[in-house]
Parts: C-alpha cells; sequence; structure tokens
C-alpha cells in the first residue's frame, strides 16, 4: 500500500508540468485518472521521435517524452467539449479527492469543470490549476510555456557563459525545469490541502503559475539581487558565492571541483602539492577567495592540466574533497551508485512488451514508492474505470464509443 494509496485524482493536464505532478502521487500511491482526448491525446504522445517500438518493431503511440511522465496512470478517453462528456467528468470528480488541470484561465469554466464547478458536486475537492502566470494579475491569460518562463523568470540571465566570451549569451537549462518545479510545488501544496481537508473537511482552489515557481527557485541568487542590489550575471560553470566550484579542463577531459569550505580547500592544496596556497591570505578563506577568483581560478586551472580526470578523482575521493566527473547520460545510467540505487527501470506493458522508465528518487522505509507500472496507451482504461466507478453498463458505453464521447 503506498503512501497516497487512499487518494485518487482527476488529471485533466498534458505536456509536462501537470503530468508530472500526476506522476509523483501515482508512486506514492495515487489512483491517477489520466483524462485525455479521444483519437489523439496528450500532445507529448506525438512529441518524438524517439518513440517506443512494440514487439515487431513497429513504432507505437507512446513517444518517450510521454513515456517520462505518464509512468502508473489509467488513460480515459473523453471528449471534454461535448455535454456528455462533461457530465462524465463531473460523475468521475464525485469519485475523486484531487483534480490536476493546466487549461488557460477560464479554459473550463465554459464546460462547467472549473473549481466552482467542480466544487458544486464535491466540497472535499482539491482543485490545483497550473498556468503560465497565475489566475490573476496582467499576464493571467497569457499562454505559459518552459522556455518563455525560465527566460522571463531570470533563469536564462545567469545560465550561460558570460557576455564577450566565446559562446556567451544567455541559454536555457537542458530540462524543462519550471514545468518540472512547477509539478514538484504542486505536490507539495496538493498533500498540504489533502491534509487540511483531513482536518476540517473543506477541499480548496490551489493557483500554481510557473514564473511564481520560477521565481522562487533563482534561490540565493534572488537573495544576492536583494540583498546586493545588483543583478546576478551569466558565470558560466563558476558558483558566484563559492571558489573553487566549477568545472575545470584536466590531462584528458574536464571534472567538477566543487569545494565548499576552508576545509575542504586546504585538503585539494595538500593533494595538489600547493599547501601554501592555504596559507595565502588571499585564498584562506572562502570570502577572500571570491574576492580574488580571478587570481585563483587559473592557478587551479594550471595544476588540473598536469593529472587525468581518473588520478584527480581518485586523489581527492580519498581526501573527501568534493568532485566529480561530467557525464553523458549513458555514462549516467552506466553508473555504479546510479544502478545500485535501482533509477533504471524496465516494465512490462501489456500491449507493447518492455518498456523503460526511470525511477522515483524518493526512497521510504515504509512506504516506498511504485513504479511498475508502465504509461498508458491512449484510452486503456476508458472502459475499466467507468464501469467501475460510475457504473456505466456495456449498452451505454457503447453508445458513447459511437458517439464520440469516449474514446
Amino acid at each position: 500500500m503506498g503512501a497516497l494509496s487512499h487518494i485518487r485524482v482527476l488529471d485533466l493536464s498534458r505536456i509536462l508540468a501537470g503530468p508530472w505532478a500526476g506522476q509523483v502521487l501515482a508512486d506514492l500511491g495515487a489512483d491517477v485518472i489520466k483524462i485525455e482526448r479521444p483519437g489523439s491525446g496528450d500532445d507529448t504522445r506525438h512529441w518524438g521521435p524517439p518513440y517506443l517500438n512494440d514487439a515487431e518493431g513497429n513504432p507505437t503511440d507512446l513517444s518517450a517524452y510521454f513515456l517520462s511522465v505518464n509512468r502508473g496512470k489509467k488513460s480515459v478517453a473523453i471528449d471534454i467539449t461535448s455535454p456528455a462528456g462533461q457530465d462524465i467528468i463531473r460523475r468521475l470528480a464525485v469519485t475523486c479527492d484531487v483534480v490536476i488541470e493546466n487549461f488557460k484561465v477560464g479554459g473550463l469554466k465554459k464546460y462547467g469543470l472549473d473549481y466552482e464547478g467542480l466544487k458544486a458536486v464535491n466540497p472535499a475537492l482539491v482543485y490545483c490549476s497550473i498556468t503560465g502566470f497565475g489566475q490573476d494579475g496582467p499576464y493571467a491569460h497569457r499562454a505559459g510555456y518552459d522556455f518563455m518562463i525560465q527566460a522571463m523568470g531570470g533563469l536564462m540571465s545567469i545560465t550561460g557563459e558570460p557576455d564577450g566570451t566565446p559562446g556567451g549569451g544567455p541559454e536555457k537549462v537542458g530540462v524543462a525545469v519550471a514545468d518540472v518545479f512547477t509539478g514538484l510545488y504542486s505536490v507539495i501544496a496538493i498533500q498540504a490541502a489533502l491534509s487540511h481537508r483531513d482536518r476540517t473537511g473543506e477541499g480548496q482552489h490551489i493557483d500554481m503559475a510557473l514564473l511564481d515557481t520560477q521565481v522562487s527557485v533563482l534561490a540565493n541568487q534572488s537573495l544576492n539581487y536583494l540583498v546586493s542590489g545588483n543583478a546576478p550575471t551569466r558565470m558560466g560553470n563558476a558558483h558566484p558565492n563559492i571558489v573553487p566550484y566549477q568545472a575545470f579542463q584536466t590531462k584528458d577531459g574536464h571534472m567538477i571541483l566543487a569545494i565548499g569550505n576552508d576545509n575542504q580547500f586546504s585538503k585539494f592544496c595538500a593533494v595538489a602539492a600547493r599547501a601554501e596556497l592555504a596559507n595565502d591570505e588571499r585564498f584562506t578563506t572562502n570570502p577572500a577567495r571570491v574576492a580574488n577568483r580571478d587570481a585563483l581560478v587559473p592557478i587551479v586551472q594550471e595544476m588540473l592540466l598536469l593529472r587525468t580526470t581518473d588520478d584527480w578523482l581518485q586523489a581527492l575521493e580519498g581526501e573527501h574533497v568534493p568532485c566529480g566527473p561530467i557525464n553523458t547520460i549513458d555514462q549516467v545510467f552506466a553508473d555504479p551508485q546510479v544502478i545500485h540505487r535501482g533509477m533504471q527501470l524496465d516494465l512490462n506493458h501489456p500491449t507493447v512488451g518492455a518498456t523503460p522508465g526511470v525511477a522515483s528518487p524518493i526512497k521510504m522505509s515504509a512506504t516506498p514508492p511504485s513504479c511498475d507500472a508502465p504509461p498508458p496507451t491512449l484510452g486503456q482504461h476508458t472502459t475499466s474505470v467507468l464501469a467501475e466507478l460510475l457504473d456505466i453498463g456495456l449498452d451505454e458505453l457503447n453508445v458513447l464509443k459511437s458517439n464520440g464521447t469516449i474514446g
């Protein structure tokens, strides 16, 4: 039994932020019913290649993108633009604890499926809306996508090489982090709202915005600005508050040196046979090293060029100096620590067969996440869910299928 096995979620979202939240809840045991458009489904089913092939080598509708965020869910295909489809959604909402949706502001109101509409049939419902800019404010009605949110939320102003250097200019992060972070914050908010409901019986509306989340996760960089009045800029792989803490070239490649305190710096200097640097007043403390970054970094770089990456990693790890390789993604999944922690999944899909996945990073002693249910095919669970939860008989199901209400 998962920690959230008593919770049922009606997931009206698509793309990434909402589905990410739904997948986390599913991993934790929630019964997540993913509502998709008959015939086409979630947009990301078609965001490929690559697509997963079936046992005969033929491509399926399971894109790698879709696989990454829809594990453990049930797919129910319903046309919510039809009155009959809207009625089914309302009836499902009565049986659910949570609704997740990421339509534009007001997009579900015309169907009677907004918070007020579903609250009328289930006052205890926790209803989580995810949009680019939130339910109010001057940008509320704009569409919001991760790439533009990374730009508007300041992340791209601190990501990439400095202006005026080779390759300089704004860069996005290689993963849609604004979407992912918003999905994770949504899960936190949903669990908090469920806790409140359990005490009071009262549901509520959660208003999550990608821009709000992106501003929130600027973390130390936002406080660097608010404290100093100086806006941080792009520094490549360097850290604004810690030195040396960046990527360096070695004799045969690159590595990360992540020195977080003065003791670690002293140990690094000893390993590098430059113990005198730890006693140099320019470098003795981290504030001094930050102030004298331009002097220290070239010295460190010169030292690291003398040995191979593996030599440095072995020597520094032996002295507990934080460092690491810069792995490609294939190397990540071949890493012995990643293998030991079981981060790669091999799932068995009932119609497709072997299906890869990435496990939840959450480790719990009593109620660990379950990640053994593969992402569904489009409409895979329509009949079973509607029959079980709404007691819709076969004749009615056939009528709904024939008129396009369900798929």
